[in-house]
């Protein structure tokens, strides 16, 4: 059995992501907190394995591997049951499209790290960060409240890769108080997902240090 390492931080909407697909998988693992506020991602032996100083890292068998969505990638291709990214081509074509909503084109916006260059570099204001914050969810919920089916998940009948990107996303909204009155569908899928063992076991509150 490979040994399977998460460096990962509670609060870090890509770790959420992969601590749900390992618990999806059934996988054993151990988790190393990296705290992003202490800049622990940012120590010489962290970027001697990650050399981007991002979270999260999966190391297996010794080995590193970064960015979330690579991350998941790597875990259904080396523990393919359940499928998490369908083998069908359109099928995977449309799971990796609305995971790409979420990891492409809302999260990247507001990182931390962008965050912080828009308060402390750039000067704005704590009510023009937030209104940063919801215009780029807002914009990608608006699409995938669109392109949503009508099974339970993202995924369809099952959780998929979507998925793991959608429910960490939808904390984040939460997070910074964005209104979801408008997505009736997400909130629907976000529902049934946290019924779930695999996405509340992953959530942040099970997970945050003491």
């Amino acid at each position: 059995m490979t040994a399977l390492v998460l460096h990962d931080y509670f609060r870090s909407s890509a770790s959420f992501r992969v601590r749900i697909a390992l618990n999806l998988k059934g996988l054993d693992y151990e988790r190393v907190e990296v705290s992003l506020i202490a800049g622990e991602q940012k120590s010489d032996a962290y970027l001697a394995q990650n050399a981007q100083g991002f979270v999260p890292m999966l190391v297996a068998d010794g080995e590193p591997i970064i960015q979330s969505l690579a991350i998941i990638d790597w875990l259904d291709r080396a523990h393919p049951e359940p499928r998490l990214i369908p083998d069908d081509p359109m099928a995977r074509a449309v799971a990796l499209a609305q995971a790409y909503v979420v990891a492409c084109d809302i999260h990247p916006l507001n990182n931390l790290r962008v965050l912080k260059y828009l308060t402390r570099d750039l000067g704005l204001n704590e009510q023009t960060k937030d209104r940063w914050i919801a215009e780029w969810i807002l914009q990608g919920f608006d699409a995938l409240e669109a392109m949503a089916g009508d099974g339970p998940y993202l995924g369809g009948d099952e959780p998929g890769i979507a998925d793991c990107c959608l429910v960490p996303q939808m904390y984040n909204a939460r997070r910074f108080e964005v209104p979801l009155d408008h997505y009736p569908r997400l909130m629907e899928i976000d529902a049934a997902c946290m019924e779930h063992e695999a996405f509340r076991r992953a959530h942040p509150d099970a997970v945050k240090p003491a």
